[in-house]
């Protein structure tokens, strides 16, 4: 397990389209769910787990998102800024930000029934065989979610695409391998397949419950789960 403070990334700046007319005025991670707005159950997540420092990338729009963080101690706004760099290139736009051998990462369009998601990967992270760590669920657990599974996870831990397991937005990762990737606007799943030809992929089963929170019918399911409903 990992002791040290890890510094952590929170995805907060896509245009949220699939939330149709409830995106219209605001972005996603404002939206409120179970008293509170997404990006907020994401930092008390990320807070909870200990992370220091933590960055939030914005886009659209990102006065809200800045006015909304400006009282968070520890917490800073990566802007990205003409063109939205996607996750991969947002996390490496964000890398000055973040501090470290190993960064976490998680998506703002989610909420979390268990442990705190975060520890669960600090405590499983090995830098030593792994250069990714993603976190996943079974399809049961995966409430709230639209099309299958992303990836297999092999008995020693190596993750595979293709398969029923669910990937719920939350990793370890070396930021060298982002770093590294000569695009500016590109997606994460770009340095997964890199990592796992290199046998270096790996997931960890949550033992709780997710909900994808990036389409108006998972807000009702969201907020059962939060409800224990």
């Amino acid at each position: 397990m990992r002791h040290a403070s890890t510094s952590l990334m929170i995805f907060a700046a896509g245009f949220g389209t699939r939330m149709g007319a409830l995106t219209a005025e605001k972005p996603k991670p404002l939206i409120t769910v179970g008293g509170k707005p997404l990006i907020d159950h994401a930092l008390d997540v990320a807070e909870g787990a200990g992370c220091a420092p933590i960055a939030v990338n914005t886009h659209f729009r990102a006065a809200q998102m800045a006015a909304h963080l400006a009282g968070r101690s520890g917490v800073t706004v990566s802007h990205e800024a003409p063109d939205i760099l996607d996750t991969g290139g947002g996390l490496k736009h964000a890398l000055p930000h973040l501090p470290g051998d190993a960064i976490a990462t998680l998506n703002s369009d989610a909420v979390w029934r268990g442990p705190n998601a975060v520890q669960a990967l600090l405590a499983n992270w090995d830098p030593a065989r792994m250069d990714a760590l993603l976190l996943c669920v079974p399809p049961e657990r995966a409430h709230g979610r639209k099309g299958g599974g992303d990836f297999s996870i092999s008995a020693d831990g190596r993750l595979s695409r293709g398969g029923a397991a669910v990937y719920v937005g939350a990793q370890i990762l070396r930021p060298d391998r982002v770093a590294a990737y000569p695009e500016q606007a590109f997606s994460l799943n770009a340095i997964w397949d890199l990592i796992a030809a290199d046998g270096r992929l790996f997931g960890l089963v949550y033992p709780g419950h997710w909900c994808d929170v990036g389409h108006p019918e998972g807000l009702a399911e969201a907020e059962a789960l939060l409800s224990g409903v």
